[in-house]
């Protein structure tokens, strides 16, 4: 909501006393021209530039706009800087927070400024992803009507999280991630200017590089990273900042991944794809930052079993039985040591030979069924064990395949709709080479073709 009295006051306070502020407060952008990054977004007429007033006149007035992308990269800044910059009453509301009420009052309150004073309002939104679909219908007819100029931001994928006709009435604007090069002008900017560190130290080339490795590309982790360091090297009597401080104040990299929203997908989908392609050092990669990210050690073990089957299926029969005693050992024992059998499982699966044969059979079969290409079970595969079944003819002309030589009957298995469909078509991969004889085999008895072998594994 609008700043109340204490809020006012706090805020004065940070104007006089910067240093009450955490670093990555007191360097956010004063206007759009000191924003690293996100250049895409800032050209001359763009969205971001017409909320503040550059450009806006006329009847085609500023847009509501979406702000998607990872923390840390400049959402909640950019929509600080347009609160600094722009003519118009800017009210700001959280979604972990607020709710119909706080929205609807909002609105009441743009839709008095707007009638009784002209002046329009900007609503900033954080964090709509965490919005019902109820929660965000409130918020249509002020967007659709543009009683307020919306500014929404989301880590999570709008097309997933955000209502479809919230998005289209709004301009969806993806915020790229920052580069080291963003990273070091603002980590320089915040070693420098009076209301960051105002030159009380220096930070070491080596210390430097490590700074922008742990940040991971999120602008707050960096500034918070400095001012833990700078804070230190401080205490310590020391001017510079070195990597030993560094590495003593930070204790791990970030990892990019927030296991509740769409990058737990984004990092599980590499994960099988790299397993799928067989880069067993990348696959490791991905598991590493699964774990490290916290991620339910039994969702790993599900999604490794469904690649067992989906991408190696029997070209490594094996695969299967791994990936499911993965499963249980991981559900006994739990992290930390689970991450040892989900390594294990994950670089066997990685290696396998792969083939897709099964998944495309059972795809296959499905479509058929789908388009109704099912009918009736043949007569003679019928249960037969009830009463009455041999009057219908039930089971009637069975042959049973044990009592033939090779234990292959010929006689009709499938419906008359899909007689002569081959679904399973096997590859030479791996053990799976022979199936793919086997399978000749036995299509040709079941035809009648002749043989008695036994064509079986």
């Amino acid at each position: 909501m609008e700043p109340d009295l204490f809020t006012a006051a706090a805020e004065d306070r940070q104007l006089k006393d910067p240093s009450s502020s955490p670093l990555a407060v007191r360097m956010r952008p004063r206007t759009l021209d000191e924003v690293v990054g996100q250049q895409h977004l800032l050209k001359p007429g763009a969205p971001l530039r017409r909320l503040v007033g550059e450009g806006s006149g006329g009847p085609a007035g500023p847009s509501s706009v979406i702000l998607w992308g990872p923390p840390g990269i400049g959402k909640t800044t950019l929509a600080y800087v347009v609160s600094l910059a722009t003519q118009k009453r800017f009210v700001e509301l959280s979604a972990i927070t607020a709710g119909v009420k706080e929205v609807r009052a909002v609105i009441d309150g743009a839709r008095r400024a707007s009638g009784g004073y002209g002046k329009e309002t900007v609503l900033f939104l954080d964090e709509i992803h965490r919005f019902s679909k109820a929660q965000q219908d409130s918020l249509l007819p002020a967007v659709e009507n543009r009683w307020v100029t919306l500014i929404a931001a989301t880590t999570e994928n709008p097309y997933f999280s955000i209502i479809s006709p919230l998005l289209s009435r709004s301009l969806l604007l993806t915020l790229e991630s920052l580069t080291d090069d963003d990273l070091r002008s603002l980590v320089h900017r915040a070693l420098t200017e009076e209301r960051g560190l105002g030159g009380a130290v220096t930070l070491s080339d080596d210390a430097e590089a490590h700074l922008l490795r742990i940040a991971g590309g999120d602008a707050r982790r960096a500034l918070t990273a400095l001012e833990a360091a700078a804070g230190a090297a401080i205490s310590k009597g020391e001017d510079e900042i070195t990597l030993e401080t560094v590495e003593e104040t930070v204790d791990r990299a970030a990892v990019k991944y927030d296991r509740d929203g769409d990058q737990h997908y984004d990092v599980a989908s590499a994960l099988i794809k790299s397993i799928r392609g067989s880069d067993v050092d990348a696959a490791l990669h991905y598991l590493a930052r699964m774990i490290e990210a916290g991620e339910d050690p039994r969702f790993i073990a599900r999604r490794l079993m469904i690649s067992a089957s989906e991408d190696i299926g029997l070209a490594d029969p094996t695969a299967l039985p791994t990936a499911v005693a993965a499963a249980q050992a991981v559900a006994m024992i739990g992290f930390p040591e689970a991450a040892l059998t989900l390594s294990h499982a994950t670089i066997a699966l990685a290696l396998a030979p792969k083939s897709n044969a099964a998944t495309n059979a059972i795809f296959a079969a499905q479509a058929d069924v789908r388009k109704g290409m099912a009918g009736p079970v043949p007569a003679h595969l019928r249960d037969g064990h009830y009463k009455g079944a041999a009057k219908l003819g039930h089971a009637q002309g069975y042959v049973y395949p044990h009592d033939v030589p090779g234990a292959i009957a010929v006689q009709q298995y499938a419906p008359d709709a899909v007689q002569g469909r081959h679904y399973y078509e096997p590859t030479r991969y791996g053990a799976e080479a022979r199936y793919a004889d086997v399978v000749e085999k036995v299509r040709g008895r079941l035809r009648g073709d002749g043989g008695q072998a036994d064509a079986r594994p």
